[in-house]
């Protein structure tokens, strides 16, 4: 059974987005509400963080270096060091009730950001992208709040959740990446845990961080559970694969909403978790700007 471990001595209030470095042999992750951007360089221990001005939802590592980075009212370019470069958009919802969440890219380089709804009393986010040309485009509306991008080895198939509603969807592809209709993939019952954060395997498997489920879940590309772990903790939020031969899952965590009695009773909340799994992730792709 594989051992589950903790990276290193941390805890955050939100922490998300994990990314793996390979050319730094280094993971970054976003903490959301604290609006940082942290990195922990696996062979030195060093930790160093990125403040922001406002909620980080989701980044990728730039090909050009540094960020491009979903903040609550805008997606923004920067240098490593976090410094706002440009602005490529607007938050096009109503930023004061829907921040930016989960994001990532697709094989060519570009940038997804989902927005989650905060008043929670309709579908109110979306999902957009942002091209190589840095042109802006919502691509999914219907959202309550969006998580869990990724997309199928063959580039055939984009996945994601809308955790609130429980559900992860997929969206088959087009010769050019274009989003056709969405279908369900697989809804969760109560108890199960609701879909967050997830990752894509060689395999063309989804691994999933159960939100309020105590686990992490491997899917087939039918939409089967193959495999779960079980972690010491209540809430994972996202999950990547990285290491010298990408077998290695990062697991982040949060403590938000958690009052004091669940975090002296469960103080892990928040850490960040690795674990050796026996099949490779697939890479994330760096923001490509032409």
């Amino acid at each position: 059974m594989a051992e589950l471990q903790v990276l290193f001595d941390y805890t955050g209030h939100l922490p998300e987005c994990p990314t793996w470095s390979e050319s730094e042999n280094a993971l970054y992750w976003a903490d959301i509400l604290e609006g940082e951007i942290h990195r922990y360089h696996l062979s030195s221990a060093k930790h160093t963080v990125l403040s922001f001005h406002e909620e980080v939802g989701c980044f990728a590592l730039r090909e050009k270096g540094g960020f491009i980075v979903a903040m609550r009212n805008a997606i923004w370019l920067t240098d490593k060091h976090g410094l706002l470069q440009r602005k490529v958009c607007d938050n096009p919802s109503n930023p004061q009730l829907a921040r930016f969440n989960d994001g990532g890219t697709d094989h060519l380089g570009r940038f997804y950001a989902g927005t989650f709804w905060g008043p929670g009393d309709y579908n109110g986010a979306m999902l957009m992208r942002i091209d190589n040309d840095l042109t802006p485009k919502v691509i999914q509306c219907d959202i309550h709040g969006h998580n869990g991008l990724a997309f199928s080895q063959d580039n055939q198939w984009m996945f994601t959740s809308d955790t609130p509603n429980g559900v992860i969807y997929r969206t088959p592809l087009d010769e050019q990446g274009e989003p056709g209709s969405r279908e369900v993939f697989r809804r969760f019952k109560e108890g199960e845990g609701i879909p967050d954060g997830a990752a894509m395997d060689v395999e063309g498997c989804y691994w999933s961080a159960l939100f309020d489920g105590w686990r992490i879940a491997r899917f087939s590309p039918q939409g089967e559970q193959l495999e779960e772990y079980r972690l010491p903790v209540r809430c994972p939020t996202m999950v990547c694969f990285g290491g010298d031969d990408m077998k290695t899952l990062f697991i982040t965590t949060t403590r938000e909403n958690m009052d004091s009695q669940e975090v002296a009773e469960y103080p892990l909340s928040g850490a960040i978790f690795t674990l050796p799994v026996s099949v490779a992730g697939m890479k994330k792709n760096r923001f490509v700007e032409r």
